[in-house]
This record gives structure tokens, sequence and C-alpha cells, in this order.
């Protein structure tokens, strides 16, 4: 599978872990919209697309947020929150996210990362450039 594109959109705010947002063609077919990039304690790294997990509350059925205290229908303690995920995948159960889309092997994750990692410093680079071209221009 091979990376035709990557887009990288930097992001500027209060988060100062989360350094940009990407998305990545393969094969010019497939398109994986935001994959994260993050700074870590030990350097940048990839965060895959995830969606929080859901449970249903025991009453009336409706599916809040892993976590909740309170159903947001009807306003009923969710006891063990933790239970019953909209999922069919149970081995992560302590996180409230799980990925959209990932790698499978360790080889192609490596691979995706330090594509995705060098577009990112060719992007920040270009831009810290263009920063000093208009400061220049501006005397």
């Amino acid at each position: 599978m091979e990376i035709t594109e990557i887009r990288v959109f930097p992001k500027e705010g209060p988060d100062k872990k989360l350094k940009a947002y990407t998305t990545v063609t393969f094969d010019n077919s497939f398109v994986v919209r935001n994959i994260k990039i993050i700074q870590g304690s030990n350097g940048l790294f990839i965060a895959m697309p995830s969606r929080k997990l859901k449970s249903a509350c025991q009453k009336c059925g409706f599916k809040n947020e892993v976590g909740s205290k309170f159903c947001n229908q009807c306003g009923t303690a969710i006891r063990g929150a933790t239970q019953d995920f909209d999922t069919d995948d149970r081995s992560d159960a302590k996180s409230e996210h799980r990925d959209i889309a990932h790698p499978i092997t360790q080889q192609f994750r490596d691979y995706l990362q330090s594509q995705i990692l060098q577009a990112y410093e060719r992007e920040i680079t270009a831009e810290h450039r263009s920063e000093y071209s208009s400061i220049g221009e501006a005397s």
C-alpha cells in the first residue's frame, strides 16, 4: 500500500500537546482523516482517528458516553458505566475511545508514523520560512 498524499493542518491553541491533524491518502483511492500528531514525553507520535465509546442506560436504553454518571435522556444514575460498550471488541475495556481505523502490523505503523512526521516537519519548516518572509517584506 502506497501513501500518495499527506496533508498537514497545524494547530495552535491552548492544547499544546496536539500539534496537527493530518489527512492521508492511500493508492489515490482511500483517505483516512483526523490522524493526530501529538507531543508526548518521548517526542512526537501519531494517534489514529477514534470515537468515544457509548454505554446504554439500563432504564431507557439511551447510549451515553462511557464514564457518564447520569443518563442524558432520562437522568437515571448509570451503574457500571464501563459495561455494555457499543463495540464488538472488549479487550480494552478501560479505554473511553476506540480507533476507527488503524494499522494492523507494527511495521506499517512505523512506516505511516515516519511518513506523517516527515510531512509535519516539512510543513512546519515551510510555515516558519513564510513567517520570516512576511516579516522581512513588511519593513
